[in-house]
């Protein structure tokens, strides 16, 4: 379990995290969300001890990472997969990790089989691609068969099969009883992979609980209707107070405000037939648009 309590970090004049109170439990993959330049990264290095805070505490398991004297059986963690050496080979990187945190070096083998690395751990690093490296970082996390694990945008380079493993192993992970913490910014990927959301907007907390919830909290579902006399039925809808706008073509509406049952009903009291009716669901990334509107602090000017 992850505790942020009251957790800031400024630099000079900007605060990049914004007293922060947070628990990641045991046991669920929780997503960590945010825009750019929210302060999801700055947070995840004060986890680790990277960076110290300005104020407030953060632990793991009720203790500092900094007094864990062999860190990686506790907390495994990937930051940023860029960040090593390219003339080591996979496995003199690891076993340099496994040697250092008092390890068996029988997990150097173990962890490489496990990421899809056997093959390829006697290469030099310099020589991979982002999606071999995002892999060896993963390994790296995995050594020390850590409770805890901390992945920042850890889908970056990876091929859809690289994706759907990863998810899985996310997934096997937390049903272990561990905590496993993604900063992504890939929305479909949440949808798939998360169980709960933290949200943050310029380093303060927007959201904190399931996925079903937060999706629902930021959008509401709407109905896409195809009629023939669609500009009928708008007059109709819209008298009954639902929002309705244009959609593709000159037959589709979109609606919102109103059930799918309900608009059936209106449009057979008033013979107007109906091509389809479907219930669009709100989606998480709509809902993230939606609540993170106001934090975004690098937001591309509109087209001319």
């Amino acid at each position: 379990m992850i505790e942020l309590t009251d957790l800031t970090k400024r630099y000079g004049g900007k605060t990049a995290v914004d007293h922060l109170t947070v628990t990641v439990r045991s046991g669920t993959v929780t997503g960590f969300l945010g825009p750019n330049g929210s302060g999801k990264s700055t947070t995840l290095r004060m986890i680790l001890g990277l960076n110290a805070p300005t104020s407030g505490t953060v632990t793991i398991d009720g203790r500092r990472f900094a007094d864990r004297p062999r860190g990686l059986r506790h907390v495994g963690a990937l930051l940023d997969a860029q960040d090593i050496h390219g003339g080591r080979s996979a496995v003199a990187h690891l076993r340099s990790l496994a040697v250092s945190n008092r390890i068996p070096l029988r997990r150097v083998g173990e962890v490489l089989e496990e990421v899809g690395l056997a093959e390829a751990g006697r290469k030099r690093i310099g020589g991979y691609s982002l999606g071999m490296k995002q892999r060896l970082g993963i390994a790296g996390a995995l050594l020390g068969d850590p409770p805890v694990l901390l992945f920042d945008e850890p889908l970056n380079g990876l091929d859809p099969e690289g994706v759907r493993w990863v998810r899985e192993m996310f997934q096997r992970l937390a049903k272990e009883g561990r905590t496993v913490f993604v900063s992504s910014h890939l929305m479909s990927e949440m949808e798939h992979t998360a169980q709960r959301l933290v949200v943050i907007g310029r380093g303060a907390l927007i959201a904190d609980e399931t996925l079903t919830d937060f999706s629902r909290r930021g959008s509401q579902a709407t109905v896409l209707v195809q009629a023939p006399e669609a500009a009928a039925l708008a007059v109709i809808l819209t008298a009954e107070g639902a929002d309705v706008q244009a959609a593709a073509g000159a037959e589709g509406l979109t609606v919102s405000g109103l059930t799918s049952a309900r608009i059936g009903e209106l449009a057979w009291r008033n013979n107007i037939m109906l091509a389809e009716l479907a219930t669009q669901n709100a989606s998480l990334e709509k809902a993230f648009m939606e609540l993170t509107a106001d934090s975004v602090e690098y937001a591309a000017g509109e087209p001319r």
